[in-house]
């Protein structure tokens, strides 16, 4: 078959992945997502943490039914894991009781495959993704990156049709990663690859750019293909290529646009779908020091209120799955907007900067009021309790009415946080409750 024929591999036709909770409804995780895959291609998952990337890989896989909607291996309905499809982890997975050979040989155990054949295309799957000699070695005597490359060459050694990589890169150094990226794509490249498709998960805007040929960009809450981009890019790719860069403005740009405001749907009892609440947002957990530090950054120089994301990533060393995060939260605070690709200073956020310490604080706090209706609506209640005091049980209930336990938690965390800076409340942890001390109480919030 000529490389540059297409036959399908993966259909995904509305699929849906939802998980009931006590309360008769439903978080959503993925909502509606179509999604083709072929042969002779290398396609990046792109999205946000939460977007349901590695839920959508495992129900690939076969690991996962969805709640909705169907998946079709090679035209026929996929109901459980194939031979045809293997996976690499972020986490390596390997057996640390087992050597390297063993460990890249144990998949084709459980197929039957008898020892001499195992032991020869084991030792074929070790030497092309360049760990020969380390055949006896265990798990804890190689470098993360051997180790990843151990896990490439166990799901290598089967020739499965379809690749999975489950963001396979981040739990590695800079210079591993790359390394092990621009190995890959030499052998993909050199068609040395035992693989007829690879399907990547990836938060690393540059990375889906440098490796893939499609990218398909996720949003969030719930997860579904927002964007698809074909990457007309020959390899080797050099990411100091203006069409390399126009590239990842492109995708920074489409991940910054404002999404339209939600307008909940009128639901019957009979639909116990995801109902949203005034809390339906989870706000991400970063240290204050991190919001302020990136205000301050963007007010002095060289940019002046004003930064270009891709730009300003590369000059920070930080990851869309930490940039973003920054930017949005200013952008919820009302201190910076997200517009194209860019992040620039609002008037009260260069009047946070330019102001004193207790200044800050009152700034900070109008706008939390203003702004966060979760912050608001504690204060209110413990304002209006005789004892100032209000279980954060009952605001975990309701964010998990939207949100996963973890989100919720994360949320109250973060709101724990900014009450705190702020002096609008503070948290007994014992006692798992919001309350006032006496300093809190000589603000008053209306409460309409």
């Amino acid at each position: 078959m000529s490389q540059n024929t297409k036959q399908e591999l993966i259909c995904i036709q509305d699929c849906k992945q939802a998980y009931h909770k006590e309360n008769n409804t439903n978080l959503i995780v993925l909502d509606k997502v179509n999604l083709h895959l072929y042969t002779n291609e290398i396609v990046g998952l792109l999205g946000r943490s939460g977007s349901g990337k590695s839920t959508l890989l495992r129900i690939i896989s076969g690991l996962l039914r969805p709640t909705e909607g169907k998946i079709f291996w090679k035209k026929k309905p996929l109901t459980g894991p194939t031979s045809g499809i293997a996976m690499v982890f972020q986490s390596f997975a390997l057996f640390p009781w087992l050597t390297v050979q063993e460990n890249v040989e144990i998949g084709l155990e459980a197929k039957g495959v008898s020892r001499a054949e195992r032991k020869v295309l084991a030792e074929e799957a070790i030497d092309l993704i360049g760990l020969a000699g380390y055949e006896k070695a265990y798990p804890k005597e190689l470098s993360g990156g051997m180790r990843q490359r151990v896990g490439l060459a166990r799901a290598l050694v089967v020739h499965p049709d379809l690749l999975l990589m489950d963001e396979p890169f981040s739990a590695l150094d800079v210079l591993t990663a790359e390394n092990l990226r621009t190995d890959l794509i030499e052998l993909w490249s050199e068609r040395k690859l035992p693989v007829k498709s690879i399907l990547i998960v990836t938060h690393n805007i540059e990375e889906a750019v440098l490796m893939c040929d499609r990218i398909i960009i996720f949003s969030s809450n719930p997860g579904k293909v927002a964007h698809e981009l074909t990457v007309p890019l020959p390899h080797p790719r050099s990411r100091e290529n203006p069409a390399f860069r126009q590239l990842v403005d492109r995708i920074y740009t489409l991940m910054t646009r404002k999404e339209p405001e939600y307008v909940p749907p009128i639901l019957t009892e009979d639909q116990p779908e995801l109902i949203k609440s005034r809390f339906s947002r989870p706000l991400p957990d970063l240290p204050l020091h991190l919001v302020i530090g990136m205000m301050e950054t963007l007010a002095a120089e060289p940019y002046n209120g004003r930064a270009d994301l891709p730009k300003l990533a590369e000059s920070l060393q930080l990851e869309l799955d930490d940039l973003l995060p920054l930017g949005e939260s200013l952008q919820m605070l009302g201190f910076a907007t997200l517009e194209e690709g860019d992040i620039y200073l609002t008037s009260i956020g260069t009047e946070f900067v330019n102001s004193e310490q207790e200044q800050r604080r009152t700034i900070f706090r109008n706008n939390i009021i203003q702004r966060i209706p979760l912050v608001k609506a504690i204060r209110v209640i413990l304002d209006e309790r005789w004892n100032h005091r209000a279980s954060a049980e009952r605001f975990r209930d309701e964010l998990e009415d939207t949100m996963s336990p973890d989100y919720a938690q994360q949320t109250l965390n973060t709101v724990t946080n900014w009450g705190r800076y702020s002096e609008l409340f503070d948290f007994d942890e014992e006692a798992d409750q919001f309350f006032l001390d006496e300093d809190d109480q000589v603000y008053k919030i209306e409460s309409k």
